[in-house]
């Protein structure tokens, strides 16, 4: 439905207030589910308000600049004053000079600091380090949801502690709060690496709980978490936890995008140190002596894959290391790939691991390898699209079968456009819209 259409409907647009840490200029997959969403629901006669940290004052493991060029034109945008507090404490107390990535993808193998930094944030910041913004963002929520007549509210973690915002909102203002999870919580797969005590993952568990009970209605992006989520307790209605995956937005892939000459594989995001690469390389080193090949990663690679991938360095083969780029660069690097690799990080509770990334590369058009649980969600995902394979990391017999099919035309794939088109961002706003209106 566009502009015209909606105001034909005569209905009025319904405000609604999205509480969220990042926004551009924040970078990486984290920023893009909101940002989507929120330049699609005004299509759906939903007027959505987004709060966000002031970015002067923000901590982010990526910055993209260019992603403030998509914002929608009218949106409103309100930034809190500052984000003191925790997070500034915990990087006094470990010496931090910049947030983390996610799974700790900066650390490699940890140091005796890096561990006892780890062991602070996971004992003594909980839920989050940035749980500091909190006091902030409330105050300014309770303005807004004042002075412009909102009863519903959305909080989009991580970090997790913005759902405490929505709790207390919930609580204290009577509106209608629903909180959409991009990744499990106390269920992630590298909860462990902060070396949580027991008295810290009962409390980390109670908030978790205390969420999801309270909440009007949850959303996770994976089927795997919705069943976690409602095994956490008898008293979480399962009618209420719903699943919207992450997706790709079709205008991003608008236009042509030449492959380019060489035999590419290609991968974009963080590399983390617990991804298992041996079979690949194995399989990649083989292909390597039937026909040059051009390996480009674009983000940021741990020093342990980077390693590893030192035993590809041949003439036959050539490495692009590439920092992380803007949201549209990436996605011109999917398309004129030969190949997209998706590496699901060899760990306990990966099943299901759904990275945001995997719908563009869906949607590139690239043929896509994945390395990861072969009974995963995201498996389970490319197999239905049409779009991919995915292998047990250690299978490079299967791995070199499926590249050489790739490099000689013939991926053994066949495209579903209509499941393709079930997670355009259009199509899961319209999902998100459902769940608002319900009373």
């Amino acid at each position: 439905m566009n502009m015209t259409t909606r105001e034909a409907a005569g209905r009025p647009p319904r405000k609604i207030l999205v509480i969220t840490y990042y926004w551009p200029p924040a970078g990486g997959p984290g920023v893009q589910r909101w940002l989507k969403f929120a330049n699609y629901l005004p299509d759906l006669t939903l007027d959505p308000v987004i709060l966000t940290v002031d970015p002067d004052k923000a901590e982010y493991p990526v910055r993209d600049a260019t992603l403030l060029e998509e914002v929608r034109p009218g949106l409103q945008v309100h930034h809190t004053g500052t984000s003191s507090g925790w997070y500034g404490l915990y990087k006094r107390l470990t010496r931090a000079k910049a947030a983390p990535y996610s799974g700790f993808v900066e650390d490699g193998t940890p140091s005796p600091q890096q561990k006892i930094s780890r062991f602070i944030r996971g004992n003594f910041f909980l839920p989050d380090a940035r749980r500091g913004w909190n006091k902030h963002a409330y105050r300014a929520a309770c303005r807004l949801l004042r002075d412009q007549a909102i009863d519903t509210v959305i909080t989009t973690g991580p970090p997790m502690s913005v759902h405490l915002v929505g709790r207390r909102l919930q609580r204290l203002q009577h509106v209608r709060w629903i909180a959409d999870f991009r990744d499990p919580w106390t269920d992630i797969f590298y909860y462990d690496k902060l070396y949580p005590t027991p008295l810290a993952r009962t409390i980390d568990r109670h908030y978790e709980r205390d969420v999801l009970e309270r909440a009007d209605a949850v959303i996770v992006v994976s089927t795997i978490t919705r069943d976690l989520f409602l095994a956490k307790s008898p008293a979480i209605a399962p009618a209420k936890v719903h699943v919207i995956h992450n997706g790709h937005d079709p205008r991003d892939f608008a236009g042509g995008s030449p492959r380019k000459q060489a035999f590419t594989i290609a991968y974009t995001g963080t590399l983390p140190a617990d991804c298992s690469l041996a079979a690949f390389i194995a399989a990649t080193r083989q292909l390597s002596l039937e026909a040059p090949l051009r390996l480009t990663l674009v983000g940021k690679v741990d020093p342990r894959p980077a390693r590893q991938l030192e035993e590809l360095e041949a003439p036959s083969v050539c490495i692009d290391y590439l920092p992380f780029l803007p949201h549209a660069d990436a996605i011109q690097h999917m398309r004129r790939s030969s190949v997209l690799l998706l590496v699901i990080p060899d760990a306990p509770g990966t099943r299901g691991h759904v990275p945001g990334k995997l719908f563009e590369y869906i949607a590139s058009g690239t043929p896509v390898l994945s390395l990861g649980p072969v009974d995963g969600e995201a498996a389970s995902i490319l197999r239905d699209c049409g779009a991919g394979a995915t292998f047990h990391p250690d299978d490079w017999q299967g791995i070199l079968h499926f590249l050489r099919a790739c490099r000689n035309g013939t991926p053994p794939l066949h495209r579903n456009p209509m499941r393709i088109a079930a997670y355009s961002r259009t199509s899961l706003t319209r999902l998100l819209a459902d769940i608002i209106a319900k009373p």
